[in-house]
């Protein structure tokens, strides 16, 4: 398996980090000594925190695992918490100079750091960030070079700890870590009605098309008692996430949102950046399918349904060929006649998958103000939130509430909706809303393998991945979604981005709906795709994956995991 390892020397890399760190840090800031340059004073221990809450929480005054890891790191800590008006309140304090010690789970863009960070109303965290003051953190960073490239500003500055949740193949006992949304649609057909026919599972479009032209002719949906004419022989959503057609592209070479920018965002084995929406075999692909729509075979309301629709003729025995992520929840009563569908090689016999990156990591989780007279000392506590079983009681609730025990394996299991419900008198979902901490929290892939057990329904998604669907993936090349932007770049997204996006997705409808792409058609195309500012958002995506590059130290972009659900 190909992924791309773009390497910087060591030399270059510490070169470069040295001479943004020389940029880093304002004026206001009174308590670091310099920029770049710890502040050593330890004398402080009470400290002021203002954090955001989930409505459903009952405080953190009282939170058995808060309050051990302050006394482990010698200090005490005053919360103010609240969830409404938490970012009205925010800007008040900011503007009025009124300056807690830190902000915890506030939700500060990278736009918000910066700004923060260089006026000096944040300090740079990055003199702290060694195995001396955070070793726990400091591990995860160097093992991990796309987290600590995800919270590293344009300036080189880090203004805020990490949080993010990784879900991957290596935390249900793979070998090889894949993250959950490496690919996010599994096609699947009705091997019942393929077998009544005495077909066999397609391995090549041209192969499913005659497969489709089968079931459409013998109107197989009457077996599950449906009114004749109530076939449909292959259904989805246009550039839906699970449950869209995309997967199908991948005979052409790729299997991008073209309504996307960022998914529709290829990063090339030469380090460059490119969209799928201009290619040749972008349109090829639209060529393709169109035919499929006007001989019937694809459901004619893919431009208009929503997911409610699509499952319920899905459920009916309706449909042969659809995508979800499970087999089960998609066609119900019919699940056990279906079986997933490779992915199929197009034309000219190959096929591409283009694989997604987790991402998902938060930058703004814990940024520490100029009021912080010992930034150590409150560091050594957040720095205990990086401990895996830490982790897992800070994300989920404490030991002996809802974690139970351990099983044979060490895997610490949560409560049951049946225990909760008898000695707390709510559900497990409920007091894990009661009982979490918001904040800078990394739950590890390898955490669910060596710490507690991951939800039944996430391991079945993983195990199919690994063992079904990664063998049709010969590179795991990605753009990685967690690049940062300046705020010039960020303007250039803002300007283009949504029209570029409108323009691809009008156009790729009506040519899959209607044709009529021709030479003069696909030109004019193209042009019009410069006019919606093609070119600039290409040049700011490789500005942020070149500083990512630097940052990291390698173009490490195997797609790390994820578990934010897109359902």
């Amino acid at each position: 398996m190909k992924t791309l390892a773009k390497r910087i020397g060591a030399f270059a890399l510490s070169a470069g980090v040295a001479v943004s760190l020389a940029g880093c840090g304002g004026g206001g800031n009174t308590n670091q000594v310099e920029p770049g340059v710890a502040n050593t004073n330890t004398d402080q221990t009470e400290f002021n925190i203002i954090s955001g809450i989930s409505a459903l929480s009952s405080g953190y005054d009282d939170n058995p695992v808060l309050n051990e890891m302050a006394e482990n790191a010698g200090i005490s800590i005053t919360w103010e918490t609240m969830s409404d008006s938490l970012s009205e309140q925010v800007n008040i304090r900011i503007a009025g100079n009124d300056l807690p010690d830190a902000f915890n789970a506030v939700g500060f863009s990278n736009y918000d750091l910066t700004n923060y960070g260089q006026d000096g109303t944040f300090i740079d965290l990055t003199p702290y960030i060694n195995e001396e003051y955070m070793p726990n953190l400091t591990k995860i960073l160097d093992e991990h070079p796309d987290i600590r490239a995800a919270i590293t500003m344009d300036d080189g500055c880090i203004y805020g700890l990490p949080a993010g949740e990784q879900m991957g193949t290596a935390g249900v006992g793979k070998a090889e870590d894949y993250n959950i949304y490496t690919i996010p649609q599994y096609s699947m057909i009705n091997k019942t009605w393929l077998d009544e026919l005495g077909l066999e599972v397609p391995t090549t479009l041209d192969e499913l098309h005659e497969v489709l032209v089968a079931f459409k002719e013998n109107d197989m949906a009457t077996m599950y008692g449906n009114d004749a004419g109530q076939t449909i022989p292959m259904s989805f959503g246009i550039d839906q996430w699970c449950w869209g057609q995309n997967i199908f592209y991948a005979g052409f070479g790729f299997t991008n949102w073209t309504n996307d920018v960022c998914m529709d965002l290829i990063l090339q084995p030469d380090g460059t950046v490119n969209f799928v929406s201009d290619d040749d075999n972008y349109r090829a692909a639209l060529e393709y399918f169109h035919d499929w729509f006007t001989e019937g075979l694809i459901d004619q309301e893919v431009f208009s349904q929503d997911d409610t629709q699509y499952m319920a003729k899905c459920s009916q025995g309706r449909v042969g060929v659809a995508t979800w992520w499970y087999i089960e929840e998609l066609m119900a009563d019919h699940s056990d006649d279906y079986v997933f569908l490779p992915v199929l090689d197009g034309p000219d016999g190959t096929h591409n998958v283009t694989v997604r990156d987790g991402g998902g990591i938060n930058s703004g989780s814990l940024s520490i103000t100029s009021a912080c007279e010992s930034p150590i000392n409150l560091l050594k506590f957040y720095d205990q939130w990086h401990i895996p079983e830490n982790t897992m009681q800070l994300q989920y609730g404490p030991i002996g509430t809802y974690f139970t025990g351990q099983d044979e394996n060490g895997l610490w299991q949560s409560v049951t909706d049946a225990e909760a419900q008898e000695k707390f008198g709510k559900s497990a979902g409920e007091l894990k809303s009661e009982m979490e901490v918001a904040g800078p929290k990394l739950i590890l892939s390898d955490y669910y393998a060596n710490v507690f057990e991951m939800e039944p329904r996430a391991q079945d998604r993983l195990n199919d991945l690994y063992d079904y669907w990664m063998q049709f993936v010969d590179d795991t090349t990605c753009y990685p979604v967690d690049c940062v932007f300046t705020q010039e770049e960020l303007d250039t997204i803002d300007r283009y981005r949504v029209d570029f996006e409108g323009f691809v997705a009008e156009q790729e409808a009506a040519w899959l709906r209607d044709g009529g792409i021709t030479d003069d058609t696909w030109n004019a195309y193209k042009e019009n795709l410069n006019s919606y500012g093609m070119q600039e958002l290409l040049d700011v995506y490789q500005a942020a994956y070149d500083r990512y590059v630097e940052t990291a130290g390698e173009a490490d972009t195997t797609v790390p995991a994820t578990a934010e659900t897109a359902e």
